[in-house]
């Protein structure tokens, strides 16, 4: 595997938490640098322009993790600013960043792609993959780049100098993609939901039940439900996910975006590079799967360290506690923390500006009783000022091996932000079934003034998202009901049959959503859910654009109504929209 050298900046570590510019930082530090070598483990590849070996080690991972949908691989392939001809075919647990401050510094010609050979172009497992900071100039596949997938997948800070395609032909299911650029047209294809959030593209063709365009340049012209378009000029509030950049001296730094409290349309970098404070890899605690735990990694967390999580799967004792205003935690090539005793993967206090990106929370046997915690019961301080950010976060129940979690994700804290969330109780898999894989919740809100961009929850057996807090947003929403209810007995409450996948709790006065598609498949007879929504009938509580979907074909099986009693049903009809 290759290595790079770092430099460590002893003066940059004191300008950028003073929030200067990387410019400064740099040239303060340049006389009084000392070399390291930080260790991002073996798997982990380091590129650069002159190696001629690249397409071979490429091509051996990713045949290897085409099919390794539930494997215990990850990788993460970086590439530093140049030109390069490959063709990068992107499968489970991989995850590709370009290392320039501009996606436009890594230049891939030839394909940075995600196909679905393996189930004859059906894409809708394409799960747990990634693109990041980088652009290509698309030759094979007809000079169009294939990114077809479902999801646990996100594209981000991408340039496609052509044509970008979402499917292979047959069903994708669900997708993210924000503060990218494609220069020629997108074409949906078979892609069932997509959320795009800050994108500029030359058009937009196509969609099938839920398509969200949220501060997108050029948005597709329609209405909703036919075509099925959402369109949110403007995002009202966003700090784009911080990622890696090495500068001309080959030192490595994590950039933190600016946050953006005025409403933004289209990409952050059309100037060539994006707004915010470089932060020296030597701030970070760079953790490994091998000879961390919890015990190792909260140490580094409480003497101040940031946390970047190199591939692998970390077994834990305990909580990973994040106690620190802005501390940040990213993870490289699919991370995924398996919490063995029962305790949340992680915690994190009611402090301001803490940032969390790309992790696999995957429940242990041991009942968790949240995956991911943010905040405490009662948690009661503002952090408008500076916001908690949640980037492309990814727990399942299931599915690599038996597990158990009544929550996925609970939010105590106000001011919360989440961009790009799939909770997902497995449907398919090891350990999965009513009685084996069981988890109550995907997501449960209690803070105020929290913010999804992209929220996927599914299978769950009971509500999916819980919302209890105020002044709560939804920028598109998917959801699955559970497929395995043995009976409707099994699935009630009271007089009520089945569980709502979306519930806002009656006490709440304001929340508003958009883009909201909530199907369902029921495998064991004739099971049926009264209601996909349920929400106070109060002013403040607004519901923009849903759609019921029955995906089976079980007879007297389905959805009852779209939300609060009213709208079709989809027991004996397909499809339901409510405006």
């Amino acid at each position: 595997m290759n290595r790079i050298s770092f430099v460590a900046v002893t003066a940059a570590l004191i300008l950028s938490s003073r929030g200067v510019s990387l410019s400064e930082a740099v040239s303060d530090s340049s006389h009084s640098a000392q070399s390291i070598v930080p260790d991002f483990g073996p798997n982990v590849l380091i590129f650069d322009p002159s190696m001629t070996n690249i397409q071979s080690q490429l091509d051996t991972i990713s045949s290897q993790q085409e099919r390794n949908q539930f494997g215990t691989n990850r990788y993460a392939f970086l590439f530093k600013p140049g030109h390069y001809d490959l063709d990068v075919r992107v499968g489970f647990y991989m995850q590709v960043l370009g290392l320039g401050k501009s996606p436009d510094d890594v230049v891939i010609t030839g394909a940075v792609r995600s196909k679905a050979p393996w189930r004859g172009g059906n894409a809708t497992v394409n799960f747990w993959r990634a693109v990041e900071n980088l652009s290509v100039t698309p030759t094979l596949d007809q000079q169009t780049n294939i990114w077809a997938v479902s999801q646990g997948t996100a594209l981000r800070r991408v340039h496609v100098r052509g044509n970008l395609t979402l499917s292979d032909g047959g069903w994708s299911s669900g997708g993210f993609m924000a503060d990218c650029k494609i220069d020629g047209q997108v074409n949906s294809g078979t892609q069932q939901q997509w959320l795009s959030r800050n994108d500029d593209w030359g058009n937009w063709s196509g969609g099938a039940w839920n398509m969200v365009f949220v501060g997108v340049v050029n948005p597709p012209a329609g209405a909703w439900p036919a075509p099925p378009y959402t369109v949110i000029p403007q995002t009202p509030l966003i700090r784009e996910k911080p990622y890696l950049f090495i500068d001309g001296g080959g030192r490595f730094f994590v950039m933190v975006p600016h946050l953006e409290t005025n409403g933004t349309r289209g990409i952050t970098w059309s100037s060539g590079t994006t707004s915010g404070t470089p932060l020296p890899i030597d701030r970070f605690y760079l953790a490994h799967p091998e000879k961390d735990n919890a015990t190792s990694i909260n140490a580094a967390l409480k003497q101040g360290k940031n946390l970047l999580l190199t591939p692998g799967i970390y077994h834990l004792e305990s909580s990973i506690q994040v106690s620190r205003p802005d501390t940040v935690v990213l993870g490289l090539g699919y991370p995924t923390l398996v919490p063995d005793r029962g305790t949340p993967a992680l915690t994190v206090s009611d402090v301001d500006g803490v940032i969390v990106g790309g992790i696999l929370f995957q429940a242990g046997t041991n009942n968790s009783s949240t995956l991911v915690q943010v905040g405490t019961p009662g948690s009661s301080a503002s952090h408008a000022a500076d916001p908690l950010f949640f980037y492309d976060i990814f727990c399942r129940v299931g599915g690599a091996a038996a597990g158990a979690a009544t929550d996925m994700a609970t939010i105590h804290c106000n001011n919360v932000v989440g961009d790009n969330f799939w909770l997902w109780r497995a449907d398919h898999g090891r350990g999965v079934g009513w009685v084996l894989n069981k988890n109550v919740t995907g997501l449960t809100v209690n803070g105020n003034n929290v913010t999804l961009y992209g929220l996927f929850v599914e299978h769950c057996q009971g509500y999916q998202t819980v919302w209890n807090g105020n002044g709560g947003r939804v920028y598109f929403y998917q959801s699955e009901m559970p497929y395995d209810p043995p009976n409707q007995p099994a699935w009630r409450q009271g007089d009520v049959n089945g569980y709502a996948s979306y519930k806002v709790a009656d006490g709440v006065t304001t929340h508003e959503a958009w883009g909201l598609g909530v199907y369902c498949v029921f495998h064991t007879g004739q099971i049926v859910a009264d209601n996909a929504i349920e929400t106070p009938s109060v002013p403040g509580v607004k519901m923009h654009h849903m759609v019921t979907l029955r995906l089976g074909w079980q007879r007297d099986s389905g959805i009852r109504h779209v939300l609060n009693g009213t709208g079709g049903s989809v027991i004996s009809n397909r499809q339901a929209t409510l405006n």
